[in-house]
């Protein structure tokens, strides 16, 4: 980044109260890397006798019905305090002030980051370029939220007059991720509590992902969703004009009504048949991975019902007033955020693994992926030169205890040690107390067992008192030895509900933020994503054999598709 736009940049980041952070210098300041030097030598194992080992590393913000345990997290308080001190540093709470108060600090698309308001309450004060957004918010989550329940009260009736039993939410990336997630995690509460909508989503440009998703569907009794911010995303588009002409075949003109939008785009909605009074639309502080409070949450609100919204709402609410006034020993997206700047850039863990014992949290994983990885996964700083540290590591999971029979192989006895990210809820899910009790012992046993380990001595021990030979068990006993020393952090709910689940998605996101700020890179933008797209659009657009446009092989597979 050069001359002007360089220039611009730094002058936005100023007037925002945010500016370049040199972690590097920091981090050597503070002597963080002799303090994970140290505790290599001592080990993870050894830190579990400290007399104030839960005490102090176990964190149960008041009324979030959440524990967050870091007691197997290889770190003491003095390695704490040096990572404290990079934070202050880094301005950490002038950077919060920041964000909160509006300033545009997704600076290189000038833009504030304020999605934290589209939870917020009539009283609370969420300002862009000194204007409040309160109204506009209050506004449009009424309108979206009395949209859904009239769908799901037969209020707002099909074509014919009949009930909708349906809906298919499209979308994409931040469009898709976070309502699937949500949804996905609601579904306990959605059996319990009954629910009179079936809500698909289809994101994938594949056709057969749309196909799979309207099979056995009557289009009569299905409500089609649209959830586009420009409502020019190429793969969401063309979804949506294979669904509409699904519709229009067996409706005919009446199928505009059969249409709903999340969009900024009012006209291009309204050229594709739907009404304003079925577009809800959102301001450009909030960005697509973050967007999920608002409109772009309309199929959770359809699934599980304008309450249930509000609740996640007030959960994430809960997060937001927790991470702006806990202080560092207590606040928990500051402990998330720092455990993992210690593990990936003096630990040397470069990637993390999310295993929600939970099998309705099956797609927080993917959620993360992108959330996280989209968002920090960035080689340049806020200064517009290469950062010289580590940024984000790779993100990735799967709900337990599927993953026991799986990959945890490799987390236990692989040569790389992988964080571990436990999710999992104190109260039964389903009727059957004694299977999630079984659940529950395999996730605390898991942790466990990756903490301590199996030493070659306890197997041997074990081995020879069920009478194996001496022989056997100089052979066998290497094998089934466990290293432990393999970091985790257990997040522990009391019940899985709209606001617990809004609370720990908040706290992800606050996470995702001050990262963000102690790398030095700009979170809340993603131009990662779009030369592939450019090229995808070119591929199909004006594909020639010139060489100098594209290389070899691509010549050579595009010709063969």
């Amino acid at each position: 980044m050069y001359g002007p736009q360089r220039g611009l940049i730094l002058n936005m980041m100023h007037e925002s109260g945010l500016s370049p952070f040199d972690f590097k210098a920091a981090a050597e300041r503070h002597g963080i890397q002799g303090h994970a030097d140290r505790l290599n030598g001592i080990g993870l194992q050894a830190l579990q006798s400290s007399n104030d080992r839960v005490s102090r590393w176990v964190l149960s913000p008041n009324d979030m019905g959440w524990r967050f345990d870091f007691t197997k997290q290889c770190m003491d308080g003095p390695a704490w305090q040096a990572l404290v001190k990079l934070a202050e540093d880094a301005h950490w709470k002038k950077a919060v002030a920041a964000q909160f108060g509006g300033h545009a600090i997704n600076a290189t698309e000038g833009r504030a980051v304020l999605h934290m308001a589209l939870r917020g309450d009539p009283e609370d004060d969420f300002q862009v370029g000194g204007d409040s957004v309160m109204e506009e918010v209050m506004e449009t989550r009424d309108a979206f939220l009395g949209f859904a329940d009239d769908v799901r009260n037969g209020d707002y009736v099909a074509s014919d007059g009949g009930a909708f039993t349906h809906v298919v939410n499209i979308g994409i990336g931040g469009s898709d991720l976070g309502p699937v997630m949500v949804h996905e995690a609601l579904a306990p509460v959605r059996i319990q509590d009954g629910a009179p909508l079936d809500v698909r989503f289809v994101s994938n440009v594949d056709p057969f992902h749309l196909d799979q998703a309207l099979l056995g569907l009557d289009p009569k009794r299905t409500l089609v969703v649209i959830v586009s911010k420009t409502f020019t995303t190429q793969e969401t588009m063309a979804n949506a004009r294979r669904a509409l002409d699904w519709l229009g075949d067996r409706l005919g003109e009446e199928s505009g009504r059969h249409l709903a939008a999340v969009t900024s785009n009012v006209s291009g909605a309204g050229q594709m048949g739907i009404a304003e009074s079925r577009v809800f639309g959102f301001g450009n502080w909030v960005g697509g991975r973050f967007s999920l409070w608002g409109p772009v949450g309309l199929a959770i609100a359809l699934g599980s019902g304008a309450a249930a919204f509000r609740s996640l709402l007030k959960g994430a609410r809960a997060m937001d007033q927790h991470f702006k006034s806990a202080d560092s020993e207590q606040n928990v997206p500051l402990r998330l955020a720092l455990t993992e700047v210690w593990n990936v850039n003096f630990m040397g863990h470069q990637s993390r693994a999310v295993l929600p014992y939970a099998q309705a949290l099956h797609r927080v994983p993917a959620y993360l992926q992108q959330a996280e990885m989209e968002s920090n996964g960035k080689a340049v700083g806020r200064d517009g030169q290469p950062v010289s540290w580590s940024t984000h590591p790779v993100v990735w999971g799967e709900p337990g205890t599927n993953g026991q029979h799986a990959f945890h192989q490799l987390l236990h006895q692989g040569t790389e040690k992988c964080p571990v990210d436990f999710v999992a809820f104190r109260e039964p899910m389903g009727g059957d107390a004694d299977m999630h009790k079984l659940l529950l012992d395999n996730a605390v046993a898991q942790a466990e067992a990756f903490c301590v380990g199996k030493t070659q001595v306890q197997v041997a021990e074990e081995m020879a008192s069920a009478g194996m030979a001496q022989a056997a068990i100089d052979s066998i006993a290497p094998h089934r030895t466990f290293a432990g020393g393999r970091p985790s952090t257990f997040m522990l709910g009391d019940r899985l509900d709209a606001f617990s689940i809004g609370a720990l998605i908040a706290a992800f996101e606050h996470k995702i933020f001050l990262e963000g700020l102690f790398w030095n890179v700009f979170s809340y933008d993603q131009w990662g994503v779009e030369l592939g797209k450019v090229l995808a659009k070119q591929l199909g657009a004006d594909f020639t054999s010139d060489s100098a446009k594209w290389t070899q092989g691509t010549e050579a597979l595009r010709a063969s598709i």
